[in-house]
């Protein structure tokens, strides 16, 4: 992978051994990224990593609960431990139930908190130290455009994606001076969630396809990956405290 926009880079990519975090992980590995993936199931990062490691990438696998503190900083200290330091990280992971507000409970809204915006937050206070024993890094966060554009039964998403987002601008204020980039993206892609609920409701997904003007979902690694290496690599190192939406127009 020598000579790649981000050779030499380490990133550690939650939620990654699937859909959206598992098409990031392939893109910035294919770029030269050494990539911790940290996810739930451990197996299925196992995956990923194999994956990579098949093309001549670097990645290792690591289970990450991200409502634990615990297990956060784990994966940043065996990202360190394995590659020698941190220089990007990926906040993917995220859970969160579905439902009308009236039926909304405390323990929806604890879940997409504890999922969301405090494990981005656990994230980033344990990558602060290692990003600037670098030289800076980016931070890459992820918000929703059913919380931007206020859809039904997405009540405690909404709320934790945009915490997110706020969380990621006061960010980007406090460490540009140490060199950190942050900035969020608001992904559309055929994630394994969008494939269920394409094969369970066809027609309403097709309908939601139409309002898309690119009339497709994106790809999780070539849309939504290709973009993630943007961020954290050299090409846009003066963005940041940016949303970037990637939504086919939607």
């Amino acid at each position: 992978m020598t000579g790649a926009r981000l050779d030499g880079r380490v990133a550690l990519v939650t939620g990654g051994g699937q859909g959206v975090g598992r098409g990031i992980a392939l893109a910035l590995a294919k770029e030269g990224a050494s990539v911790l993936i940290a996810g739930r199931t451990l197996a299925k990062c196992r995956t990923v990593a194999d994956e990579i490691t098949a093309f001549g990438g670097a990645a290792a696998a690591i289970a990450c609960d991200v409502t634990q503190r615990s297990d956060i900083e784990a994966a940043i200290t065996a990202t360190v431990a394995q590659f020698g330091g941190l220089d990007a990280l990926i906040n993917n992971a995220q859970s969160a139930n579905q439902r009308l507000l009236l039926e909304t409970t405390d323990s929806d809204i604890q879940l997409a908190y504890r999922s969301g915006p405090l494990a981005t937050f656990y994230g980033m206070h344990a990558a602060y130290p290692h990003l600037v024993a670098r030289g800076g890094g980016s931070i890459v966060n992820f918000g929703s455009s059913t919380a931007i554009e206020g859809n039904a039964t997405f009540g405690s998403y909404a709320m934790a994606k945009e915490a997110i987002r706020g969380l990621s601008r006061v960010a980007a204020r406090e460490w540009g001076r140490d060199g950190i980039r942050v900035n969020v993206v608001v992904p559309a892609a055929l994630s394994p969630t969008a494939e269920a609920f394409r094969d369970a409701r066809p027609e309403t997904y097709q309908k939601q396809i139409n309002r898309i003007p690119l009339r497709r979902m994106g790809d999780a690694e070539d849309d939504i990956g290709r973009a993630v290496v943007a961020l954290v690599s050299d090409d846009l190192h003066y963005m940041t405290g940016e949303t970037m939406m990637l939504t086919g127009g939607a």
